[in-house]
């Protein structure tokens, strides 16, 4: 049998002092203390982004506590692209969510290279498509060499140091 870990034991006692104390609490401070979390309201297909449209409010019951690695807040869902099927009902693991495309493959891009006061620039078409801070590969126009670089938040390339 697996030995629990030391936090969820501690919740475990923390919630089970909250139950038995909510007889003495007030109403509206046993519903303060209620987690409210964010799942799908229908099915999300892979590919699709996340709007706060496809999500609906549900308040955790008191005791449950809510897994670890999953998406819960609008801030975390909202413009984010599914990886895979999300189901009605069901948490939002953050490994079956991603962050929308930056640069698409087959787009024409802006690349840099910057090495000191040097700035060489050239354009290329992207081999895959990326968000913000990915390293992607793009192919030189001009010369067709396959180049390694990191998409920058204004859409282009940067490649080098």
């Amino acid at each position: 049998m697996p030995i629990p870990h030391p936090l969820t034991a501690l919740r475990r006692i923390v919630l089970a002092a909250a139950t038995a104390a909510s007889v003495c609490v007030p109403a509206w401070a046993s519903a303060w203390a209620q987690e409210v979390v964010l799942i799908p309201s229908r099915v999300i297909y892979p590919g699709e982004t996340i709007s706060a449209g496809a999500l609906r409010q549900v308040t955790l019951v008191p005791g449950k506590v809510k897994p670890e690695a999953v998406a819960t807040t609008l801030p975390e869902l909202d413009g984010k692209v599914a990886r895979r099927t999300l189901l009605p009902g069901r948490y939002i693991p953050t490994a079956a969510l991603r962050n929308a495309w930056l640069v698409e493959q087959g787009a024409s891009v802006q690349v840099n290279f910057i090495a000191g006061g040097l700035t060489i620039s050239a354009t290329a078409v992207t081999l895959q498509p990326g968000s913000p801070g990915d390293v992607v590969k793009v192919r030189n126009v001009d010369s067709g060499k396959v180049l390694t670089g990191t998409v920058m938040e204004d859409g282009s390339i940067r490649v080098g140091t």
